[in-house]
């Protein structure tokens, strides 16, 4: 069980929005200047055409709101033509392109194996083969001793496809039938599908248009959630395996907008909880998993501002809640009677730690928390109520839950890396409190000793400190002259950790450092810290990140002509409000698939999450919260200034932050600044949020926004990007 956070994150991701617009009395019109698109070797102009808002009695001019309508061909000609100049523009960095995406490909095993996972009778891992882009899920006998069977080969799947993704699967109790769901446009809608294991051959079920999967006990009912026109999980259904899906029937619906729902089962395997989330409010039901056919009992009725979530050990259910404790705590309540009144406390709420979470096994509780900004294990044995933390190798780390699937385990999974030791596997054995090491990520042609990572602070304008976590070569002079990469998020309480990346290493290894800002509005922290960067505190997000490029830049790690920053999605949001703010202390910017046409968006009701988004950004139809939103959003704070050098991404089919967003906003950068620096719109025609599918399509696109970074900071390197 862990906190459901909902955040627009190239990650870790739940929720978001679709599709943006505008509410209010609006009209359209012809700009009186309607510039045509311009061939590939100058920047594309795009048509103005001036759409009218009226809100709070003030209008709002859009003149580029008809880059909405995707059935337009004069829409799909402009971003045709944005990627025909920013190809045109890049390509004499096409060798180290290619330099790049070689280092990135030489550095990993592309022939790998994950380390096995044990479930029922069988172990269960995945597989790549070189030269090919998926996984190959497949299992094997407990003992290793049997054949291998392919479960699902990935790469034969995506045949055909330009876009490919398994979006979760869900093993019977038998371990007969394995449910899958796949997204072959990148929208997030996924197909559920069924293929019995014993005879290799799917069942007939196609049924589109779902979120999420869980199985009942008796290997033959499945509850499925499906999206409604805005993309929000709003109903589950129980199938029966064998039967048309037109017979399915309709568990419960989710009526109010601003919360969606989602089914998972408990590692006991006894209950199947439902649970039904917002930003800032959850609600839970529950289900024997034995007894498909009978209704999901409430556990306690929503509350405004109360989070819970639900795990089940023994006769009780754990409920983690903020309620009354706002870093959270640990309830207990009995299954027969789990109602609010019966709650008892076993873990306090703690002003310096935040519960993150906890896992239960058949005699041991493993607890997740956060303090002073890093992730911690600690372990309780439930007979002896004795407890103890699990020691990290590093100072500054990243730790998060493996796949533990078994409920009576004597081991832990975790997952372990830093910005220099490569992801790790451990097994840790609960009784004698020790990780056993089952493997480390190979990363080829990389000596970690060459590196060193280290936290500094900046300093906010109210006090606040600002960790920043950051890795470079040993030996770097504080001389103002190094290539700074500073990268944040700082939305949704998502805790952004440093993890190790190996296509960074191509940077590191020309001198570059890597910087992370921990600003603000994310969950590093605990909760005081992401409800410090909400709502109408959204702007110390922007100045935390300000503040943390001021410190490298004060304490001698670069200047501002050699910093780049880079965020995707709410990040992306993050660079348009802080080159809008400060656009002289940025030498280039990534903004990753960005959420930037924040008024436009949460104007309009009628899309994608929206209304569940109200808690993180604040329902613009009020007038404070539409003030304060509309002095910090993007798009509508372009002015006529200089900008840094900017490199923005899209998906044409991105369920999270529409095309449109990004597309707009580098129109309007076109049209307003001021300056004759590079600005580059690339949008992926075939793929969503997290762009190319496929590991050698991803490294395509990274190997592209190194070059970029490295050709605006001027690393010696070669190739020169035509301005």
């Amino acid at each position: 069980m862990n906190l459901a956070l909902i955040h627009r994150s190239i990650a870790v991701c739940t929720l978001l929005l679709l599709i943006a617009g505008c509410a209010g009395t609006s009209t359209s019109q012809p700009a009186k200047d309607v510039p045509v698109q311009a061939p590939g070797h100058v920047p594309p102009v795009a048509k103005r055409v001036e759409h009218i808002t009226e809100v709070h009695g003030l209008t709002l001019v859009d003149s580029y709101f008809w880059l909405r309508d995707r059935a337009n061909p004069e829409t799909i000609a402009y971003l045709e033509a944005e990627n025909a100049y920013a190809a045109t523009a890049m390509a004499t960095t096409e060798e180290l392109q290619n330099t790049l995406y070689e280092e990135m490909i030489a550095r990993i095993e592309e022939t790998d194996l994950s380390v096995p996972v044990r479930h029922g009778d069988y172990v269960y891992y995945s597989r790549t083969e070189q030269g090919k882009n998926y996984p190959i899920l497949c299992r094997k006998p407990h003992d290793l001793e049997g054949d291998e069977q392919v479960l699902l080969d990935q790469n034969a799947m995506a045949e055909g496809h330009d876009f490919f993704s398994l979006n979760g699967y869900a093993l019977s109790d038998d371990h007969r039938i394995l449910a899958y769901l796949i997204d072959t446009v990148g929208n997030e809608r996924a197909t559920l599908r069924f293929k019995d294991l014993t005879t290799g051959e799917h069942w007939g079920e196609r049924i589109a248009n779902v979120g999420a999967v869980a199985w009942a006990s008796d290997a033959k009912s499945v509850f499925y959630t499906t999206l409604d026109e805005t993309n929000r999980p709003d109903k589950l259904l129980r199938h029966t395996l064998g039967t048309p899906s037109s017979e399915d029937v309709l568990v419960y619906h989710e009526a109010d907008e601003g919360f969606y729902a989602g089914i998972s089962k408990t590692r006991s395997g006894k209950f199947l909880i439902l649970t039904l989330g917002s930003i800032a409010q959850s609600e839970v039901r529950y289900l024997a998993a034995d007894q498909p056919d009978a209704a999901f009992a409430l556990i306690a009725e929503r509350q405004p501002g109360v989070e819970y979530y639900v795990e089940h050990q023994g006769d009780h259910f754990l409920i983690m809640t903020n309620e009354d404790a706002q870093n959270f705590r640990l309830m207990r309540a009995a299954t027969a009677n789990p109602a609010r009144a019966t709650w008892e406390e076993l873990i306090a709420h703690r002003p310096e730690v935040m519960l993150a979470g906890v896992s239960a096994l058949k005699d041991w509780l493993i607890i997740h928390e956060r303090e002073r900004g890093l992730a911690q294990l600690r372990v309780r044995h439930l007979a002896s109520g004795e407890e103890h933390h699990i020691k990290m190798p590093e100072s500054v780390y990243a730790l998060w839950a493996g796949e533990n699937l078994v409920f009576d385990a004597s081991s832990f999974r975790i997952g372990y890396s830093s910005l220099v030791t490569p992801e790790s596997v451990f097994d840790y054995d609960l009784a004698a409190q020790k990780l056993e090491l089952k493997k480390e990520q190979v990363v080829k042609q990389y000596d970690r000793t060459l590196y060193e990572t280290k936290r500094v602070f900046a300093t906010a304008a109210d006090g606040t400190q600002i960790p920043i976590s950051i890795v470079h070569k040993k030996g770097i002079a504080l001389d103002s002259n190094n290539p700074v990469l500073l990268v944040g998020y700082g939305s949704y309480g998502y805790p952004y950790d440093p993890y190790f990346s190996s296509s960074r290493v191509s940077l590191l290894e020309r001198n570059v450092i890597y910087a992370l800002a921990h600003i603000r509005g994310g969950g590093e922290l605990g909760r005081p810290w992401y409800e410090a960067g909400k709502l109408m505190n959204k702007r110390n997000t922007f100045t935390d990140f300000i503040a943390s490029a001021e410190h490298l830049i004060a304490q001698g790690y670069t200047r501002p002509e050699r910093l780049a920053i880079q965020g995707g999605s709410a990040g992306g949001l993050l660079m348009g409000a802080v080159i809008n703010l400060r656009p002289e202390l940025f030498g280039a910017v990534i903004a990753d698939v960005p959420f930037v046409d924040v008024i436009n968006t949460m104007l309009d009701p009628s899309i994608p999450l929206t209304v569940i988004e109200y808690k993180e950004w604040g329902n613009p139809n009020e007038r404070d919260y539409f003030d304060y939103m509309r002095s910090y959003a993007p798009y509508e704070n372009v002015v006529a200034q200089d900008y840094p050098a900017m490199l923005i991404t899209a998906g044409l089919n991105d369920s999270r932050v529409a095309y449109w967003e990004p597309a707009k906003w580098a129109a309007k950068l076109r049209a307003k600044k001021t300056d004759d620096n590079l600005l580059l719109l690339k949008t992926n025609m075939g793929a969503g949020h997290g762009g190319a599918s496929g590991r050698y399509n991803a490294y395509r696109e990274i190997a592209l926004s190194q070059a970029f970074i490295l050709n605006r900071l001027e690393v010696p390197t070669f190739g020169v990007v035509a301005e």
